[in-house]
Formats: structure tokens, C-alpha cells, sequence
């Protein structure tokens, strides 16, 4: 079935796209994974009629890192441990990414709700119904919830439809080993499941997804 295209830019004072190789003191990847930019794009239109499949993310600001030091009370505390203690990251300041997707109708109608089914019976095409939905909701500033750039509280200062000013830099080009791509790769209310991308390139300012599963 052919897929609609989707797309958005989206810029921010810091980003992380934690690496899981980095251990205590994660290091950001230098462009989204794969799991980020589709959650970008559902956090616009959430739509458990279709799948979102991201393909392509352009870098349209120089590459910055910058250590980021935060206090961690959370759950994953070495046991017996008192309060928080300090979490040390490296982030990537400064950003700007455009990123496209295509839609396809989900494949297992099985997971659906009620209202789900009922909106999905009401269109052939919920692909295009998505796309064209998703694209009023973008141009009008409108979205499910708020996008984030990897952690949630680092917030965008755009997010939008292209600007003309916009450019992509074709001076970074890279590869990555291994490049971590869903943890939930599965579906709504899945297992765990880690999944990763081998070699990677950044050719550009262009990363390319690998499509998987899809014609």
C-alpha cells in the first residue's frame, strides 16, 4: 500500500539521544533514533490506527556537545543510597533537525480500541487521513502532547513546518557502529525488547533509517 509522507522541523537549546554503550555517564548520538523521531511525530497526532515509520533526519545545526550535570532521585539508585546524587551527561546544545516519515495503516487491527476501530471504519485511507490531519495540526501549532528533544525536559523553542532559512549541514558526515532503534518495537503495551541499527551513516547532514517490515 503506498505509504503518505509526513515531515516537520524542530529546534531546541539542548537535546540527548542517549547512547546505551555509554554507561553511568551517557554521551548523546549526534542525530535522533529512531524511536525519538517517531515519538516526536506522534506527539503531534497520536494514532494507533496507523504506524509511523520514520526514514530520514537531517542535522541543520553545527554539532555542539557540552557536559550536563542533573541531581537523579529516581528508581534506578544504587540500593541504600540517601537522596539524590549528581548524574553527569554529555548533551548536544543548540539544535535543529528536519525529519520526515511515511504512514501506513497499522498492521494488527487486533490492538485496537473501541474508538480506534470506530474511527478507522469511517475511512479507506487512514494513511492519508493522518497525514492530512497531522499536517493542520503542525502548521496551527497544535499537538497530543508536548514534543521533547529525548528527555522530557528538554523542550523545543520550534517546532513546526520548514523555514526557508533552514539549511542542512553537509559537512557532517559520520558512521555509527551500532545505533540503538526501539525499545518497544512491538506495539502498544509491548514487552521490552531492545533493538539496534548496525553501521549507521551520517553522509552530509543526512541519516537514513533502515525500513524494515514494510514494501
Amino acid at each position: 500500500m503506498k505509504p503518505y509522507k509526513i515531515k516537520l522541523e524542530i529546534a531546541g537549546q539542548t537535546a540527548m539521544w542517549t547512547r546505551p554503550d555509554t554507561g553511568d555517564c551517557p554521551v548523546s548520538y549526534p542525530a535522533p533514533t529512531y524511536s525519538s523521531v517517531k515519538g516526536i511525530f506522534e506527539a503531534i497526532l497520536w494514532g494507533p490506527a496507523v504506524e509511523i515509520m520514520p526514514f530520514r533526519v537531517e542535522i541543520c545545526k553545527p554539532l555542539r556537545f557540552h557536559g550536563y550535570a542533573t541531581n537523579y532521585n529516581g528508581p534506578l539508585r544504587k540500593s541504600g543510597t540517601n537522596g539524590a546524587y549528581q548524574f553527569l551527561t554529555t548533551v548536544l546544545t543548540d539544535v535543529c533537525y528536519r525529519m520526515y516519515a511515511h504512514v501506513y495503516p497499522t498492521r494488527n487491527k487486533n490492538i485496537l480500541g473501541d474508538k480506534a476501530k470506530a474511527w478507522n471504519s469511517k475511512t479507506t485511507s487512514p494513511g492519508h487521513a493522518y497525514a492530512a490531519i497531522f499536517e493542520r495540526r503542525l502548521k496551527g501549532g497544535q499537538w497530543f502532547t508536548l514534543p521533547f528533544l529525548g528527555w522530557k525536559e528538554f523542550t523545543p523553542s520550534y517546532v513546526g513546518p520548514f523555514r526557508e532559512e533552514t539549511k542542512v549541514q553537509d559537512d557532517i558526515s559520520t558512521v555509527l557502529p551500532s545505533m540503538l532503534r526501539e525499545v518497544f518495537p512491538d506495539g502498544c503495551n509491548s514487552k521490552v525488547r531492545f533493538t539496534y541499527d548496525q553501521n549507521v551513516r551520517i553522509e552530509h547532514g543526512v541519516l537514513h533509517y533502515k525500513l524494515k517490515g514494510r514494501n
